[in-house]
């Protein structure tokens, strides 16, 4: 059973953003900051990337622990109380979308990095070492 009422709900939800979430425009920053230049939820590309490093083929997603089953990769929607059955099969189908978007990128010679939104709040200078990594730079320590 919900706790909230359904206007109370549907405000809340609809308050939730798909896109420059908090984590995503952090992760952006402290790449522009390096002197990484992308596009940002780039449409040209399948499954809309969040930034997308061209010159590099780097196709970086920010991806929020809830909606994409974090820690529940086998068993999306265990997470929650109310309503399970239909948000089992959402998040189930997020999952199963990530990983469509992941191979058609790989086919057409893009590199994947996904991120965990409770990554970056934790750890971001582990995170923009990563693609660091990949564009073949080296992060500068702050």
């Amino acid at each position: 059973m919900d706790v909230l009422t359904k206007e109370q709900r549907h405000r809340a939800m609809s308050r939730i953003r798909s896109k420059d979430t908090k984590p995503e425009v952090r992760l952006r920053k402290a790449l522009w900051h390096l002197g990484l230049r992308y596009r940002k939820n780039w449409k040209k590309l399948p499954g809309t990337p969040d930034i997308a490093l061209t010159r590099q083929k780097i196709a970086i997603f920010v991806d929020g622990d809830f909606w994409h089953a974090r820690g529940h990769q086998e068993h999306p929607g265990e997470q929650v109380a109310s309503n399970r059955e239909y948000w089992q099969r959402h998040l189930a189908r997020n999952v199963e979308h990530d990983r469509d978007v992941n191979d058609e990128l790989t086919e057409l010679g893009w590199l994947v990095l996904r991120f965990w939104e409770g990554d970056i709040r934790k750890d971001l200078a582990k995170c923009v070492a990563e693609v660091c990594d990949y564009c073949g730079r080296a992060a500068r320590q702050e």
